[in-house]
């Protein structure tokens, strides 16, 4: 005879933990978030979040199936984090110039967290909000549903990239961020012209551009780009 289903809410512990704390879903994700602050992914597990949480570790499984649904939150809390207190302004370039820059700078200021979650697809209501507000930003501009879903595909993986190739810049030891940085002058800044020409006449202007993240660079490149779009199908 198969098992009676418990509805998610009796699953949820009501009563305080050791520490007096009651347990919710937001409380174990910013946890988690400290966790892997601390710690990286590697030390994200239930036994460390139990001893955070002053639970026994079994208490987790009540709000989340395993730690991998707990990946998908944490995620889904980092989408959330950046759409808090944005509304549309009705100009779509600048609604989307926004929310790619509110989603990068979220994921950035977590960088373990955004290394374990940049890649993954929660299907949770944040993503979910994030996904339908820039589609729509595009159909209200104007764009035929083809060139939406298409331009949505390049923004959303091109902001997500760019969040995780920075954040595990972000994430490395400061040792090894300074010296990466200083590589630039270190280095290539004295390249002979006779060997290396183009780095040579570049070598200044790359001692600062490249210690910087170029996702402005590359969101104003793909928002140009659909801007010539949309202009070829007014005209």
């Amino acid at each position: 005879m198969a098992k009676p289903v418990v509805p998610e809410e009796k699953r949820r512990r009501r009563r305080p933990t050791r520490s007096g704390t009651v347990l919710s879903e937001r409380l174990i994700v910013e946890a988690a978030l400290r966790l892997l602050r601390e710690h990286g992914s590697t030390g994200l597990t239930a036994r460390r979040l139990g001893l955070a949480l002053d639970c026994d570790p079994s208490t987790l499984y009540r709000y989340f199936r395993g730690m991998d649904e707990l990946t998908l939150a944490i995620g889904d809390a980092l989408v959330g984090e950046a759409l808090r207190g944005w509304r549309p302004s009705g100009e779509w370039r600048t609604d989307l110039h926004a929310v790619g820059l509110r989603i990068h700078a979220a994921y950035v200021a977590h960088p373990q967290a955004a290394q374990l979650t940049a890649s993954r697809v929660t299907g949770r209501a944040n993503e979910l909000a994030a996904d339908e507000a820039v589609l729509d930003v595009l159909r209200t501009a104007g764009f035929p549903l083809p060139d939406t879903v298409r331009i949505y595909h390049a923004f959303i993986d091109q902001t997500l990239a760019f969040a995780a190739l920075d954040a595990a810049s972000l994430a490395l030891p400061r040792a090894a961020q300074r010296a990466d940085d200083a590589m630039w002058r270190s280095t290539y800044a004295r390249l002979p012209s006779a060997t290396h020409p183009r780095i040579a006449e570049a070598a200044p202007l790359l001692s600062t551009r490249m210690v910087i993240s170029a996702y402005p660079t590359a969101l104003e490149m793909l928002l140009d780009s659909a801007q010539a779009t949309l202009a070829r199908l007014r005209s």
